[in-house]
């Protein structure tokens, strides 16, 4: 009787359970539509982060954040946290940051999953309308 309880939440849970947004995630250039990088979005400490994991085009290979400020200033891509503190409300994450290592600004950011291999991640200033949203595939 006790298998069957445990089969049932087991099956209930995991039918409810919305899709996590950990994992790899591939992002594309912006303007080229190519391919660009490989993030892994995981939790610490109940907040969600992101950092690079590879560089995907040849060009970009052993580049450094050269117009990032701060603590990143100059340092390898590859290993550079980007997102940073996200919270969960309700089904999307909040309330943190985004770094674009391309031009070393930082955005607040959202990211909501489109379907289980579909990230939506909107990086604005001030007030979500005013920003860009990309979207990034699973690995």
């Amino acid at each position: 009787m006790i298998l069957f309880y445990s089969s049932l939440f087991f099956l209930f849970s995991t039918f409810f359970q919305t899709t996590s947004v950990e994992g790899i995630w591939i992002t594309k250039d912006d303007e080229t539509g190519l391919e660009k990088s490989e993030v892994l979005i995981y939790m610490e400490k109940g907040k969600l982060y992101g950092k690079i994991t590879e560089l995907l085009l040849p060009e970009d290979q052993g580049k450094k954040c050269v117009n990032c400020k701060g603590s990143n200033k100059d340092l390898p891509m590859v290993g550079m946290i980007i997102i940073n503190d996200m919270q969960l409300d309700e089904e999307s994450w909040e309330e943190g940051t985004i770094l674009d290592p391309k031009s070393g600004k930082v955005y607040d950011c959202s990211l909501s999953l489109e379907d289980e291999n579909t990230l939506k991640v909107r990086g604005y200033l001030g007030f979500s309308i005013l920003g860009r949203t990309q979207t990034w595939r699973r690995k």
